[in-house]
């Protein structure tokens, strides 16, 4: 999992309450367990017209927004199924943060396994990066170590769980927090091939 120290980059508006993670990536795009290639899915509905046509307006189709990393949005982000394809459909976007009044909880323990960051402000917080980001395409910076996201000439504290904020820093997913504890496994593995050797028989 790619590492999260500081990210510096374009914060794009997405100004929606209930934003559910078929609208981040509809049903039709689950048919993969590949993590690459799901941007195309991202925010397909909308994206595109019922014809196919792309809507030109859409956030993420303007030039300046195209390369944005963090995604400031409404209220109750990433409710509705349990999808892990979400994170991913953002992920490879490019998108490396969420900012939001509030997540849904299986989403947002989703994002901190696949390295995106969801940082929960006030509504007023959140209505003001809103604002900022809406004039023109600005960059904000966002500061796990510190805990802080500045942009203009504003600087906000935001709250992450220890375990979650190491885990990211650390770039550290399930499989990589088990392969830490290599080291003590194989020593388990050798003492029961010794005292339980019919385990291991073919």
């Amino acid at each position: 999992m790619q590492k999260f120290t500081t990210l510096t980059g374009i914060v794009a508006p997405l100004p929606i309450q209930n934003v559910d993670t078929d609208m981040i990536i509809p049903k039709q795009f689950l048919k993969t367990i590949k993590r690459t290639g799901l941007k195309e899915g991202l925010f397909f509905e909308m994206r595109f017209d019922v014809n196919g046509k792309k809507i030109e307006d859409f956030i993420l189709h303007q030039p300046t927004y195209q390369n944005a990393q963090v995604i400031v949005s409404g209220d109750n982000f990433g409710c509705g199924s349990s999808r892990e394809h979400a994170p991913w459909a953002l992920l490879d976007q490019g998108i490396r943060c969420v900012i939001a009044p509030s997540f849904a909880d299986i989403f947002y323990n989703n994002c901190f396994k696949n390295g995106i960051l969801p940082i929960t402000l006030s509504e007023e917080q959140v209505q003001e990066i809103t604002d900022f980001a809406s004039t023109a395409a600005h960059d904000l910076t966002v500061d796990l170590p510190s805990q802080t996201i500045t942009f203009g000439n504003k600087k906000y504290k935001f709250e992450v769980d220890a375990f979650r904020k190491h885990c990211l820093i650390n770039g550290l997913d399930d499989i990589g927090l088990t392969l830490e504890k290599g080291t003590k496994i194989n020593s388990f593995e050798s003492s029961q091939k010794q005292s339980q050797p019919w385990l291991y028989s073919a």
